[in-house]
């Protein structure tokens, strides 16, 4: 497929005089080809407006139409794996095998989003029948089911250039729930976003629908990003990025006339706590799981445990040890662009000029002359020290680790106390661990989305159960997840229809259920036609 460097609106490459830019190999600092041009605000407002008008259309048709959509991008997509690789490789320089993994999970998503609303369920169809005889007044006949919202705008992330991004969880789930979307691409892998939208729009076409249910807007700033939430017709926003960019969004949104939803994935440490006697018993294995999993990906996932909470003793530093001489023999790695690498490497040295942070082990940075991979490092802080400084406990985007050293269980359970709002929360530790620290648990339900016992947290299995979300400032809302098929949830809204004739009710809420799906009927949740024998 032929890259062209333009936005997609309405199914096609369209030309703009906006600010030129190029995609960058993460490794050399070289341009790619071709040159990118950022969309206009004439565009932005043209992605929109389709959007809006392809709403009055998308947002009602069955879910085996948009099933059939879903199941449509992700043959594509898959059709185009080999160049999609490739070109994702150059832009991220992350491995083939990786970049192989996320065209594989970003078919995945789609194709569960598609069993979601082929089944129908995930509306939650409510139906409370009319009660004309109730003293001393009759009750209407009352029944709703989730609706979407609208023209949904997309941020695509840097870190995840396929599974996060154009076509990714967001953008699945808002389509799913009948949503038009507007994708703004992530100028660190341009090209890739380009022949994913190219991928959608054929889909599109290949169903025989609307091409304004999805544009693909290209930015070299922030120009782009803002309009889309700034736009009227907006009613949603999905993003996947730094702390700083999602705070910036939030605040655009709720200042707008009309204040619409954000749903911000944006910065967390995945706290690691070690347990006594899980660490006597296995504190050499648990020290190699913990090594693979704040350098998988060369540091660069959102679930990466950032903060470990060790002991104060014996078997606390030979866990430390085992550590270090883990990172020392470790090889660094490009990251995914100049710009994150810059973060990195000043975040390690503020780290490290603070008095009260001591560093522990770096990887050789002979092999990085130039400053420009990930260099992999362990660092440690005493907990009584991070209680005084909670700066030090914020997400460091890359290759490293932060030890807290503890002296008492009352201190970890202050340590525990005092954390922010959490993707995860891991417990390495034994069935007495768990007995006797039953008071870190619930607090740690309290501050994470998924809680981790015995494993690690890298790793975001796409299924139904999965929760990946937490409170602030891992995420902007604490009741949705951006990854399983929950996430749908976040671009519908209840609608209630009262005393509606038959003719006008959806087929979710038709009397006869001809969809044959999960409803709450009176109270009881049912597959049976309303008056029928429930089931």
């Amino acid at each position: 497929m032929s890259i062209h460097g333009y936005s997609l609106l309405n199914g096609e490459p369209i030309e703009s005089s906006g600010k030129a830019f190029a995609g960058l190999d993460p490794q050399t600092g070289a341009s790619l080809q071709p040159c990118f041009h950022s969309a206009s605000s004439e565009d932005v407002n043209r992605a929109v407006c389709l959007a809006d008008e392809a709403f009055l259309s998308y947002g009602k048709l069955s879910g085996l139409e948009k099933g059939l959509f879903l199941r449509q991008i992700a043959t594509e997509i898959e059709l185009i794996s080999g160049e999609l690789v490739e070109r994702a490789r150059q832009e991220t320089a992350l491995p083939e095998k990786r970049l192989q993994g996320e065209v594989g999970r970003t078919a995945a998503q789609l194709r569960l989003f598609a069993q979601v609303v082929e089944e129908g369920s995930w509306v939650t169809a409510r139906i409370d029948p009319a009660v004309p005889e109730r003293t001393p007044l009759p009750r209407a006949d009352l029944r709703s089911m989730l609706r979407p919202l609208g023209p949904i705008a997309i941020f695509g992330a840097s870190n995840f250039p396929l599974a996060f991004s154009v076509a990714g969880g967001d953008t699945a789930s808002a389509l799913a729930a009948g949503n038009p979307v507007i994708v703004k691409a992530h100028p660190a892998h341009p090209g890739t976003s380009e022949l994913v939208g190219q991928a959608i729009s054929r889909g599109l076409h290949a169903c025989g629908l609307p091409q304004g249910i999805f544009s693909l807007l290209f930015d070299a700033g922030t120009e782009v990003g803002v309009a889309l939430v700034q736009h009227p017709k907006v009613k949603a926003v999905g993003f996947t990025g730094s702390l700083a960019a999602g705070k910036a969004l939030m605040k655009l949104a709720a200042a707008r006339p009309e204040p619409i939803p954000c749903f911000m994935e944006m910065s967390s440490s995945n706290p690691f706590f070690v347990l006594p006697e899980a660490l006597r018993a296995r504190g050499s294995q648990i020290g190699k799981g913990l090594f693979a999993s704040f350098t998988l990906g060369t540091g660069q996932f959102c679930t990466k445990p950032g903060l470990i909470f060790l002991p104060s003793n014996e078997a606390g530093d030979t866990l430390v040890a085992d550590l270090v001489a883990q990172v020392k023999q470790a090889t660094p790695s490009t990251l995914l662009s100049q710009s994150i690498c810059r973060n990195y490497s000043t975040g390690i040295q503020q780290r490290q000029a603070h008095s009260s942070v001591k560093l522990l082990a770096m990887a050789s940075e002979n092999e990085d002359p130039d400053n420009s991979l990930g260099v992999p490092a362990l660092l440690q802080i005493s907990g009584h020290d991070l209680l005084r400084d909670q700066e030090l406990a914020k997400e460091l985007f890359g290759p490293s680790a932060i030890i807290v050293r503890y002296e008492s269980r009352e201190e970890m359970i202050a340590l525990a106390h005092a954390l922010e709002g959490q993707l995860t929360a891991t417990v390495q530790g034994t069935d007495s661990d768990l007995e006797a620290f039953a008071d870190l648990i619930s607090i740690l339900e309290r501050k994470a989305g998924r809680l981790i016992f015995n494993g690690y947290p890298t790793g975001v299995e796409v299924c139904h159960a999965m929760v990946h979300g937490g409170p602030y400032p891992s995420t902007s809302d604490s009741r949705s997840t951006s990854v399983g098929s929950q996430a749908i949830f976040r671009f519908a809204r209840p609608v209630c229809y009262q005393d509606f004739p038959q003719t006008m009710l959806p087929a979710e809420l038709k009397d006869g259920n001809p969809l044959g799906i999960w409803r709450l009927l009176d109270g009881e949740f049912t597959r049976a036609a309303l008056g029928a024998p429930s089931s």
